[in-house]
């Protein structure tokens, strides 16, 4: 993916044919594919342009491994389930073209193409494939372990309860006797949804990574058109806003709503009620709210079966408040960065803590050895049972001053290829804050030391 071959792809064709090809298209493989060319080493400048280069040498080595151990005797077959944005979107093409990818493409949302991802659309876009940064090196851990794995990707732009429907269908259909599954984020809820449909029975054990079972904070940025990867985003189209995609595109999603805090994780705000919400600035669809307000009933509860690995000690949005025309949002270290602990804890399942952010989770080492023992045996000692934090440190940022942030247009094509790898696996990336310890607090601790050296 050179430079010129990035200006090509949108001097050569301004008029946005629906055949048009880019580089993003030719490198969307699938998983399968991808692991051949990393135990080959075939088209290894182009993938360490891709990955990074100490990235590509550990996908290499753990997909070598992995080629070379046999799936173990009686074990589960292993079902990886991604998070919300974690599927590639867009067309199916027949050969020799290449599917035509626009999530995530940059040289398509440049050109203005992302808008064909609002809902209800016209266009027939499905899911195809897993963003394989994200989630290939999960599977390489899991599969070099001696499972047999794969992915079930799908549309995350549709409502957790219609997503597990499909995945209740697709766990019928799995020939294997014995499942598992591993969720990371929005996952979670969708393989919950599946459970709770009837016929489920072969899945023996449920891994949840991240998940935000009772909610978080960046749906909330995401339709006011706040949140970090709306607007890195925008800053890849002339044209729009973060405002007008949050409008036009995002607000369109019913997996948002249905990943909105409940308010006993909100500070209180009923984020389903649309008169709870500012009026300036992106609005929620009202409909969508109050359709995602049952959504828990339509989870299956935890059993024997769930455990749940959660991230901390990230900087983490953990409360929302209006403030007149405006959301205020109280950042602490109580989350992995997306969802808050309290979130990702289920009561009823074994939990398990690790001070991981949010997107490594499915990335981290010691969290893949801890996912194997989980699936071997139902336990591990790699990770904390139980955490409270001392923390008490905080800081409050508004839409107002997160409209600030990422408004620079990015020109993609001027990039050079590693700028445009961290653009992209940067994407999920919060805003850094000062935390501090609040006035009240401070003075209530000093008066405690006080007290204890009388």
């Amino acid at each position: 993916m050179t430079r010129d071959s990035v200006r090509s792809a949108y001097v050569s064709r301004p008029d946005l044919p629906l055949d048009h090809v880019t580089p993003y298209d030719r490198f969307a493989l699938s998983d399968i594919a991808m692991e051949r060319l990393l135990v080959t080493g075939e088209h290894r400048n182009e993938l360490m342009a891709y990955f990074g280069a100490n990235e590509y040498r550990d996908l290499a080595r753990l997909a070598r491994v992995a080629a070379g151990t046999p799936v173990a005797a009686a074990t589960a077959r292993v079902i990886i389930v991604p998070g919300i944005m974690g599927s590639q979107l867009g067309h199916v093409r027949k050969p020799p073209l290449p599917n035509d990818i626009l999530w995530v493409d940059p040289i398509d949302i440049g050109i203005g193409r992302l808008t064909a991802l609002g809902l209800p659309g016209r266009a027939n876009i499905v899911s195809l494939g897993v963003v394989l940064y994200s989630y290939l090196k999960l599977k390489l851990h899991l599969r070099a372990a001696g499972f047999a794995v794969c992915f079930h990707d799908y549309d995350w732009r549709l409502g957790v309860d219609e997503l597990g429907r499909a995945f209740a269908e697709r766990l019928r259909a799995e020939p294997a006797d014995r499942l598992a599954i591993v969720a990371h984020s929005m996952g979670g809820l969708v393989s919950r949804a599946a459970l709770a449909v009837p016929g489920a029975d072969k899945v023996e054990r449920v891994l949840l990574l991240g998940s935000p079972n009772f909610g978080s904070f960046a749906p909330v940025q995401a339709v006011r058109g706040t949140y970090a990867v709306v607007r890195k985003i925008a800053r890849l189209v002339g044209n729009a806003s973060a405002e007008s995609l949050a409008s036009a595109v995002f607000n369109t999603f019913p997996s948002l709503y249905h990943m909105l805090p409940a308010a006993s994780c909100s500070g209180g705000t009923d984020l389903f009620d649309a008169d709870e919400w500012p009026r300036s600035g992106p609005q929620p669809n009202p409909e969508l709210l109050e359709a995602a307000r049952t959504l828990q009933s339509k989870l299956a509860p935890p059993d024997e079966r769930f455990a749940a690995i959660v991230g901390v000690g990230q900087e983490t949005v953990t409360s929302v408040r209006r403030r007149t025309d405006d959301f205020v949002y109280t950042v602490t270290r109580h989350g992995d960065g997306t969802v808050p602990a309290i979130s990702a804890a289920l009561p009823g399942a074994q939990t398990h803590y690790v001070p991981v952010a949010h997107s490594d989770l499915t990335r981290d080492r010691l969290v893949a050895a801890a996912v194997v023992d989980l699936l071997r045996k139902g336990s591990t000692r790699r990770l904390a049972t139980k955490w409270s934090s001392a923390s008490v440190a905080e800081a409050r940022i508004t839409d107002k001053q997160l409209r600030r942030t990422h408004v620079q247009k990015v020109d993609w094509a001027a990039l050079e290829p590693e700028e445009r790898r961290i653009f992209l696996q940067s994407l999920n990336e919060p805003p850094k804050l000062q935390l501090r310890v609040p006035t009240r607090l401070r003075a209530r601790q000093a008066s405690r030391s006080h007290s204890r050296h009388r």
